[in-house]
């Protein structure tokens, strides 16, 4: 998912006199850590009190690595030897057993896919790849009308079954599961999960571009980034968010996207329901939620339903979202929800 989240646009923790502690030594109490991951990168900046000392920076690195190697080795369509591979490559019929990690965020992505009439469908597979957004080679020309039908017909969330107490999936032949939408914010959520076991309790988790804040700054002021919307130059900021034990996801087009030889841009969010990428008039979608998991995924949904049927959803569902549409003259326009006003607030 592309992102429009600045992730150091803001000083952390604020270079002034607070309480008599000078602010060297508030800076100096931020770490920061980071490496690649998922064909990105991710980004920690975490902090413990000098009174209390935490783990060392070579067993914090090390947590986060090998929180983010699982969600690869299990939900990554790109390795052929993960376990999603492995469900995609089974025999028609099959029960595959899955991991619970892979289980939980498989039996999530369903159950938007339901709430969304398809709009979200973590079996959008094949249609991502047929446009090259995928592990098949990038293309720079528009797929035959017959070999789009042929990946409509595998698509349907409804082709997955599930046998919640067994956590295992049946394959029912042709089906392929693509988790891009959903597993990046599922890997924030869990690195900051093994942060707080190491008892690092206040950080700000990023894998490739999707965030998630808890705990405090060093200033004892919550994590801030601000959103930098379409249109704007580099450096701009827009609206700024503190992230109170909140994530922040955005779904856009600005960088995963190809234009054919006659000028048609194709925009990597795909519409599972058609197959095609998307082509309304919204920009990105941005999302603040308690899980980056469902930030992650919901702003994918939002952006497949649209600037009118994506915000009465969020509406409905009482979600804090800003939705930026391209304006007929060439400008954006931004449209928050009631909640995500109320984080601004």
């Amino acid at each position: 998912m592309t992102t429009r989240l600045s992730f150091a646009d803001l000083p952390l923790p604020g270079y002034r006199h607070d309480g008599g502690v000078a602010p060297r030594l508030l800076a100096a109490a931020v770490q920061e850590l980071g490496g690649p991951t998922m064909g990105t990168r991710w980004s920690v900046k975490y902090w413990h009190a000098p009174a209390t000392p935490g783990p060392a920076r070579r067993e914090v690195r090390e947590a986060i690595e090998i929180a983010l190697d699982l969600v690869v080795r299990q939900m990554s369509t790109w390795e052929d030897d993960s376990d999603l591979s492995r469900y995609n490559r089974a025999a028609p019929g099959r029960w595959q057993k899955l991991p619970e990690p892979l289980f939980s965020v498989l039996q999530h992505a369903l159950e938007l896919a339901r709430a969304t009439g398809g709009a979200y469908d973590p079996t959008v597979g094949p249609a991502v790849n047929l446009w090259g957004f995928g592990p098949d080679p990038a293309r720079r020309d528009a797929p035959t009308e017959g070999d789009l039908e042929m990946a409509r017909r595998r698509i349907g969330w409804q082709r997955v079954q599930l046998d919640v107490e067994q956590r295992r999936a049946r394959q029912d032949g042709g089906t392929y599961v693509d988790l891009s939408s959903i597993a990046k914010g599922y890997a924030v959520d869990a690195v900051a999960r093994a942060l707080q076991r190491l008892g690092c309790g206040n950080a700000l988790v990023e894998v490739g571009g999707e965030l998630l804040g808890m705990g405090r700054r060093p200033d004892g002021q919550p994590w801030r980034v601000a959103v930098r919307l379409p249109g704007l130059e580099q450096g701009d900021a827009g609206p700024v968010l503190a992230l109170k034990g909140l994530a922040v996801a955005t779904s856009g087009d600005d960088f995963r996207c190809f234009e054919t030889d006659d000028g048609e841009r194709h925009s990597h969010t795909i519409d599972p329901r058609t197959g095609r990428p998307v082509r309304h008039a919204l920009a990105s979608v941005t999302v603040v939620h308690a899980q980056c998991m469902q930030a992650d995924a919901l702003a994918t949904a939002l952006t497949v339903l649209g600037p009118d049927e994506g915000w009465t959803y969020a509406e409905r569902e009482r979600l804090a979202v800003l939705f930026i549409r391209r304006a007929a003259d060439g400008g954006h326009e931004a449209r928050p929800t009631a909640g995500f006003e109320a984080l601004l607030a």
